[in-house]
């Protein structure tokens, strides 16, 4: 239902004060930058999830572990000032930064028992430990976004790409797995409207069960079909309108504080919305209902028999796969293609974009829908799978034929075979070292001062220390 999805962050996001596991010790500033002082307390604290983190991934980091998380901090300090300085916003963010503040506190007082315990361990009122919290949390984002920002100005050319490939030790290149290269025919049923009601109806009665009384989020724990709100009763973190699909905006956009919408249709079904409340101007706090069609036995066993039928024909070769495709497939973007599935309409549900030149028709089998890969192991490069149904994109119900077209073998990335991810490689190594160049140039340009009980050599960039 969003339009996109926030990158997730690659690194550890540590909030000490909300982490229920900062000892009470003697504080102090350990170091400064610009105008923003590090506490022994953070540092204490970071370096014990740093740590926690690496064991969870079986890695044993062999540096200081206080050093490294006073180090990783003054980045993170340094990288939000900068997002200030050069106006990097967060304001498609503010909904996730409240939301989550408010998970952290709450887990805080979970773990101290009570608020007045909470209030005791940290020395400090409720409000000012949520305060604490959420520039904790926005200091965290707008580090990520900055450095986002800065990876975003950096491309790579072709002739980058073939001397980085030319020039790599070829022990670091990655093992590309098994892929799979396959064709599809999809076609919904003949009753999609018939189908469409149906589900209408069904929200239909929904709102009024709400307006009779019943709980909204319990309604969308046991109907809801949204598998990542549904299970929190259908709530969203709090989020701009902009941040919603053009049906769903509009709807939310008429509502007031706990009110419920009528049935609103977009790409991914039907929904009812209520709206619980506004926590800034333009934050909508809310939850929601996800139906989506779905079709009887004999519904699915008229276009299975179709697609049964259309297959016998490709296999007599009176049409190709391609043409079929072409002239029968409900999928626009793969019946242009000759069936040939890419990521195309991947990238646009998660991104909001298509960008050609990210175009794969390769895929390992863990990232190819569920039903496809279970009848694509079952066949031979060239033959066909039997019909079934199966799933587009946005999970939808629909029938299908798919082709095996090549597998690929699992081997060392190559750039005949594998241009976009040793592309990426190029770009990934580019974007680390214009980063290094552009931090060295502003710690040099920034105020820092860091305790004499840390040592230029424990740390990975020893610029810090003047």
């Amino acid at each position: 239902m969003i339009k996109r999805l926030f990158v997730a962050v690659a690194a550890v996001f540590v909030v000490a004060s909300a982490s229920g596991q900062q000892q009470m010790i003697a504080d102090k500033v350990i170091a400064v930058v610009g105008n923003q002082p590090v506490l022994y307390s953070e540092v204490v604290a970071h370096s014990r999830t740093l740590t926690e983190h690496y064991r969870s991934q079986n890695f044993t980091s062999d540096r200081d572990p206080m050093a490294e998380a006073l180090e990783s901090l003054l980045e993170q300090k340094l990288l939000f000032i900068r997002a200030q300085l050069d106006s990097i916003g967060l304001e498609n963010l503010a909904g996730r930064i409240a939301a989550m503040a408010e998970d952290n506190v709450q887990a805080a007082v979970d773990a101290a028992g009570s608020i007045k315990a909470l209030e005791n361990e940290r020395h400090k009122p409720l409000f000012e430990i949520k305060e604490d919290t959420r520039s904790e949390i926005e200091e965290y984002f707008g580090a990520d976004q900055m450095r986002s920002h800065l990876a975003g100005q950096v491309k790579v050319t072709p002739g980058e790409v073939d001397r980085f490939y030319r020039h790599i030790d070829r022990d670091s290149l990655p093992i590309i797995p098994e892929q799979y290269v396959y064709a599809q025919i999809t076609k919904l049923p003949d009753n999609v409207e018939l189908a469409k009601q149906r589900a209408r109806d069904r929200l239909l009665e929904l709102r009024q069960r709400v307006i009779d009384g019943e709980r909204f989020d319990r309604l969308a724990i046991m109907y809801s079909v949204d598998g990542g709100s549904a299970i929190r009763g259908g709530e969203m973190d709090p989020a701009p309108k902009e941040q919603f699909v053009g049906a769903f905006a509009d709807a939310l956009g008429k509502l007031q504080p706990g009110q419920v919408s009528g049935v609103v249709e977009t790409e991914y079904g039907f929904h009812l919305i209520q709206l619980l409340d506004k926590p800034a101007e333009n934050l909508y706090h809310l939850r929601h209902i996800l139906i989506k069609p779905s079709y009887t036995i004999d519904e699915q066993a008229s276009t299975l028999d179709f697609l049964d039928s259309l297959s016998g024909v490709i296999r007599r070769e009176e049409l190709t796969f391609a043409e079929a495709a072409l002239r029968h497939s409900d999928d626009e973007a793969s019946r242009q293609n000759g069936g040939v599935v890419t990521n195309q309409a991947m990238l646009f549900r998660f991104t909001g974009n298509s960008d050609p030149s990210a175009t794969r028709t390769r895929f390992v089998r863990d990232n190819i829908e569920a039903t496809d890969a279970q009848q694509l192991i079952r066949l031979a490069e060239g033959e066909i799978s039997r019909p079934f149904m199966g799933r587009d994109v946005n999970m939808d119900e629909m029938a299908k034929i798919v082709k095996l077209v090549e597998i690929v073998p699992a081997h060392t990335a190559d750039l005949s075979q594998d241009w976009l991810d040793i592309e990426a490689m190029a770009l990934a190594r580019k974007q680390e070292e214009n980063y290094q160049r552009w931090l060295n140039e502003k710690i040099s340009t920034m105020y820092v001062r860091i305790d004499p009980m840390f040592r230029p050599e424990d740390f990975k960039n020893p610029k810090w220390f003047k």
